[in-house]
């Protein structure tokens, strides 16, 4: 029946009908044994509030944002249910599995003929299904009229599509985001900064079918940036305090390795089976008892010791600031790439007798656009100087009963091994980005005495333009080098992981980015104009000699479109640009 729930962050909320008979099924009461934040609470004592609270927060601000946002009645329902269903598909002990899955791809569970590791993809096959009881259904058809139809959009909506419902739920500014910040907060006792719901709704409009940041060159974009900045440094904030502190890595890495190890003693069909179960029937107790039925002296000895609050203490981190580039980028590389990244760790792991966390920061805001027609983290410094901050959040750490002296050199040597492994099995697209500076600086640059000239490219877009182009028209093999997937929804081609490895490339030292203004119809604006670092020379010639074919071949299509490269020089001294001292 309909009625109200009282939330400690949101205060009451009111719920309708159908919504009521949902939160009664059991896929969504089963949210109540999973934390949010996991055992982030052997930490901070009160963050153990669950994917529950955290789904009807996610309700009430989706309902919120919509109706700001001026949507009809059935348009804000579904947004609303789509906010509630978001994480059903969530796996027991938050994204520890998720871990192990990327980490061990030949146990990921095979549903309907594709491979399932992610919990947004067991949400959509739950939404899907809407085992969610007879009344639920009944009340489904009454105000819907098709239950199979509404479950299928509300799935869409659910994981970002249909826009611009879906931008609600997944987005950079998305009801999601600002509830788990709230409530993350509340319980942690953490100050996250401000995150003012009113000033973040008043920031949202709608224009050509997608949200945007309201306002246009006016004191209400500036509002509107500013409400967005908030939760950027919010996000940042949560990422530090929360996921980065030392202890919270610990007890990660310790469950990985203690559910790994448990899996390992059955075999892939049992293991896929049971990992069925963790997204869609388990809770944290009940993954927690799974792992010490099933996993042998180790696996009990590491959940003993995180029951206990006696997790391997920090031997030794590094992070960017002690990371030199090359390790940065391959760190970073190695991360994206789970069985790559478990040889890794287990390796070091295995020579410095510890447990080997690679960290990397994510959020990184990538497609929030303003009324205007630009893009946040282009019209915003702040915004700007965030996304380096978030990108360049990469950090090893080694935890031990010991204090074991680890050699930054062993840790290269790994790394390049295991790149190499990788190079090897497939392309990897940051290298073809990378090998596409490194061929324009090659072409462009000129050396003259004691200086030299180097190019830097004045249009991002004309980036987006390019890798787009090589990818469908290019050479043989640039298909893959250069494999993103890019949309025309803002008048060019658009790829957000383009974007989010351009941001990888600045924040690993590879390129350097530098912000220039300019007039348009009597408007100041901004862009970026990017230059390949001394660092990412050296670095890109080891990339180029992987693919050394495919290096040839994109230097002969780019020689035939060099009349179009937007590009100014910059002329340095050499010793300055090398860094070499006098």
């Amino acid at each position: 029946m309909p009625g109200t729930l009282r939330d400690p962050v949101h205060g009451a909320i009111q719920i309708d009908e159908l919504e009521a008979s949902l939160i009664s099924s059991q896929p969504v009461q089963r949210l109540k044994g999973i934390k949010q934040l996991g055992l982030v609470e052997t930490v901070y004592p009160g963050a153990s509030h669950s994917r529950f609270e955290h789904s009807i927060g996610t309700m009430h601000m989706a309902g919120r944002m919509a109706g700001h946002l001026g949507l009809c009645e059935e348009e804000a329902r579904k947004v609303r249910l789509a906010g509630l269903l978001h994480d059903l598909g969530h796996s027991a002990l938050s994204h520890a599995v998720e871990g192990v899955l990327s980490r061990n791809p030949d146990i990921q569970p095979i549903v309907a003929g594709r491979r399932v590791f992610r919990h947004e993809q067991f949400s959509r096959q739950i939404i899907e299904a809407h085992p969610f009881g007879e009344e639920a259904l009944e009340i489904a058809e009454r105000d819907f009229g098709n239950a199979d139809e509404l479950f299928n959009q509300v799935a869409d909506i659910a994981l970002g599509g249909r826009p611009p419902l879906g931008q609600i739920i997944v987005g950079d500014l998305d009801a999601d985001r600002i509830d788990f910040l709230l409530r993350d907060s509340h319980h942690s006792g953490v100050s996250l900064g401000l995150v003012d719901t009113d000033q973040i709704l008043q920031a949202l409009t709608i224009s050509s079918g997608r949200i945007v940041l309201a306002g246009q060159g006016d004191y209400r974009a500036e509002m509107s940036q500013t409400a967005a900045e908030s939760m950027l440094i919010a996000r940042a904030h949560h990422y530090n305090a929360l996921i980065y502190h030392p202890a919270v890595q610990s007890i990660r890495a310790m469950l990985l390795v203690a559910l790994e190890r448990a899996l390992s003693r059955m075999d892939a069909d049992e293991a896929r089976s049971s990992i069925v179960l963790f997204f869609r029937e388990y809770t944290d107790p009940e993954l927690l008892d799974f792992i010490w039925q099933k996993g042998d002296g180790t696996s009990r000895d590491l959940l003993a010791r995180i029951k206990y609050g006696r997790v391997f203490p920090l031997a030794a981190r590094f992070d960017h600031r002690s990371l030199s580039p090359d390790i940065r980028m391959a760190l970073s590389t190695i991360s994206r790439h789970g069985r790559m990244r478990k040889l890794f760790e287990d390796a070091l792991g295995k020579k410095y007798g510890s447990l080997v966390d690679v960290t990397v920061g994510s959020g990184v805001p990538r497609s929030m656009r303003t009324e205007a027609n630009g893009f946040f983290y282009d019209e915003s410094a702040l915004a700007a100087g965030l996304v380096k901050s978030l990108t360049r959040q990469i950090a090893i750490s080694f935890f031990s009963d010991d204090r074991p002296k680890i050699s930054l050199q062993e840790v290269k040597m790994q790394a390049e091994r295991i790149l190499s492994f990788i190079r090897s099995e497939s392309y990897l697209p940051i290298d073809g980005l990378l090998l596409l500076f490194y061929t324009l600086h090659q072409m462009l640059s000129e050396t003259y005495g004691q200086k030299i000239l180097v190019p830097r490219i004045r249009n991002i877009t004309w980036l987006y333009r390019t890798v787009a182009r090589i990818k469908d028209l290019g050479p043989s093999g640039m298909c893959g080098l250069f494999d993103y997937t890019f949309h025309t929804d803002y008048g060019f081609p658009y790829s957000e992981r383009l974007f989010e490895d351009i941001q990888i490339l600045v924040a690993g030292g590879m390129i350097y980015q530098d912000e220039r203004h300019y007039e348009l119809n009597g408007k100041w604006l901004q862009r970026y104009e990017y230059m390949l670092t001394a660092q990412g020379i050296k670095y890109a010639e080891k990339v180029a000699d992987s693919y050394s074919k495919e290096a040839e071949a994109l230097a002969n299509h780019l020689r035939l479109e060099r009349h179009t490269i937007p590009y100014d020089v910059v002329s340095l001294y050499l010793k300055r640009y090398t860094g070499k001292k006098e």
